[in-house]
Formats: structure tokens, C-alpha cells, sequence
């Protein structure tokens, strides 16, 4: 049977070709040796359907040790911390709620090819919700464009995480061990291709934490990272017209696309419960147990340090 997998534009397929190693004979062959190693791997029952797999080869460039790797972190991370990376449901009236404030919104037009989005944590104000509950906003939005989003995941993701409003209280509630996972997640994990994260309106706090998130990250990562004293110096590498109509700009409003993705989350719901259907169990993993807590930690925080 052939994949079962969305057409792609020949732009898109040439990108996937010259970029991720794609071939367009081999798709159904590579799928299958993907799929016989799964099943010789007792701790791991991840989803196999082909769209989602295909997300993987792509986002490892067809380096089937490489997508394996990936796959089981994939699961293993959403098994272990599930409060973290494995939403079931959607309709949790508290993720509804800060999805609506708009922290997280992609926006339509591309950017050579990429995907732009925009990360606002001062839309959530610290004393009302927790930095995890935004972040599981994300971490849906992000399951979503892993399924649907061809341009995210052959050409990459641009983010702009604009700290307007933000506030030391934000930061705060961040610790070292939290970073690490998400750190951990979003690289060795996720299959997306981050292309560029761009600061603006930083506070003080900002500038502290980011030091200590930033020794986390893979040199390629930290190399994509850019911190902009004022919107000028973004629109070097983000045009203005790229942005909302709330920025100035012409892609979108961010009013309408909060509503869109309202309905995406209510025509993914079915998804996201059956996400409880599948993981790992390490009692079943062959070779020594994985040692989460030397991995990630559990102790330390943000909070002693001077971010006034």
C-alpha cells in the first residue's frame, strides 16, 4: 500500500530533497524500516500512522538511527513528565482559557518558506497562571503543526518571543531542572526545525535567565538565538509586513487567528485523548534503566537569584 501521507507542492518536495534528504521513491521503504524496528522495541508504543512518522524522517534528514533516537525521546519524555508534554485534553477548561489570551499564535504567510509564530508571555499574567500552563498551550499548538504543518516541518519554524508585559514573576517561576526538560524535549524530541528565535522588549530578569538557559542548548541552537534592543533591528530579518496587523504589519490579526486555532483545538480533540494510548514503559526497555534524575535533576531554582 502506498504511504499514507498528505501531497506535498513540488516546491516543498524539491526543499525536502535538497534539505532532508528526501526521495520520493523511497518514502514507502524507509516508512517500513522505521515501522520493523518499532515493533522489535518492547518499552516503545508510539503512534504509527504514516503522516506522523514521515514528521520524524523528515525532521532527523532520513537518518533512520537518527529518527529512532528521536522517537523513543519523543515518547519516553511525554511518558515520564506527562503534566509537561503529553495533553489528553483539550477541553480543560484552565488550557482553554490561556489559549484564548493568545500567548502562542502562528501566523499564516511564510517567511522564505518558514513558518513564523509569535511566543507573548505577558498576556498571562504571572500571578494568575504558571509558566507550565502557557507552555502547554504551546506544547498542543505545536502537536497540531507536527500533524498538519508541511512548511514547519521541511522548512522550519521562526519564532519571535516578544516580553512585553512581561514581569520578573514570569521568570521566577522557571527552575533549572524545568529548563533542562524543555531544552531536552524541543531538540533531541520534537522532529520541528527551529530556524531562528528572535527577543524583543526584554525586562532585566530576561537577561539573567537567558544566560543560564542559553548553555543549554546546542551550539547550532544557541547560534539562532538574537536579542533585539528595539523592533528595528528585528525587522532586519523579520520585514514588518510579516508580522500581525497588531505590529503594524499584514499577516493576519491575532484576534481571528486565536478563534482558528480555538477551532483547531475542538477538531483535535479525539487526538489528543488517544495520546493516553501510547508511550513507554522502562520496566520493559532493554539495556540499564535510564537515570532520569542525574539526567534532569530535581532540586534548584531561580528564585535566589538578583533579577531586580
Amino acid at each position: 500500500m502506498p504511504p499514507q501521507i498528505r501531497p506535498i507542492s513540488a516546491e516543498l518536495q524539491a526543499n525536502a530533497k535538497e534539505y532532508l534528504n528526501e526521495d520520493p521513491e523511497r518514502i514507502e521503504s524507509d516508512l517500513e524500516a522505521l515501522k520493523t524496528w518499532i515493533k522489535q522495541q518492547p518499552h516503545l508504543n508510539p503512534r504509527t500512522d504514516d503522516q506522523f512518522l514521515i514528521a520524524f524522517l523528515r525532521g532527523c534528514k532520513y537518518s533512520l538511527e537518527r529518527t529512532k533516537g528521536k522517537l523513543d525521546k519523543y515518547f519516553t519524555l511525554r511518558t515520564k513528565y506527562p503534566e509537561l508534554f503529553n495533553v489528553t485534553d483539550v477541553d480543560n477548561p484552565k488550557l482553554r482559557e490561556v489559549q484564548r489570551l493568545g500567548p502562542i499564535i502562528y501566523l499564516p504567510n511564510l517567511l522564505n518558506g518558514c513558518r513564523l509564530g509569535i511566543f507573548r508571555i505577558g498576556v498571562c499574567p504571572a500571578d494568575k497562571y504558571t509558566i507550565w500552563e502557557v507552555m502547554q498551550v504551546g506544547q498542543v499548538m505545536q502537536e497540531i503543526a507536527l500533524m498538519e504543518d508541511d512548511h514547519a516541518i521541511i522548512n522550519g519554524v521562526i519564532f519571535i518571543m516578544d516580553l512585553k508585559n512581561s514581569t520578573p514573576g514570569h521568570f521566577l517561576q522557571m527552575t533549572p531542572g524545568m529548563a533542562k526538560k524543555m531544552t531536552s524535549y524541543n531538540e533531541e524530541a520534537l522532529p520541528m526545525r527551529p530556524k531562528g528565535q528572535h527577543f524583543i522588549n526584554t525586562i532585566t530578569a530576561f537577561e539573567t535567565i537567558f544566560n543560564m538557559f542559553k548553555p543549554m542548548m546546542s551550539k547550532k541552537q544557541q547560534g539562532r538565538l538574537f536579542v533585539h534592543r528595539n523592533i528595528d533591528t528585528l525587522m532586519e530579518h523579520v520585514p514588518l509586513v510579516y508580522l500581525p496587523k497588531e505590529y503594524g504589519g499584514e499577516n493576519g490579526s491575532i484576534d481571528e487567528l486565536i478563534a482558528e486555532w480555538d477551532k483547531k483545538f475542538d477538531d483535535y480533540r479525539d487526538h489528543f485523548k488517544d495520546n493516553a494510548n501510547y508511550g513507554t514503559n522502562e520496566k520493559l526497555r532493554p539495556g540499564k534503566p535510564i537515570d532520569f534524575d542525574s539526567i534532569y535533576g530535581t532540586e534548584g531554582s531561580f528564585r535566589k537569584l538578583n533579577v531586580d
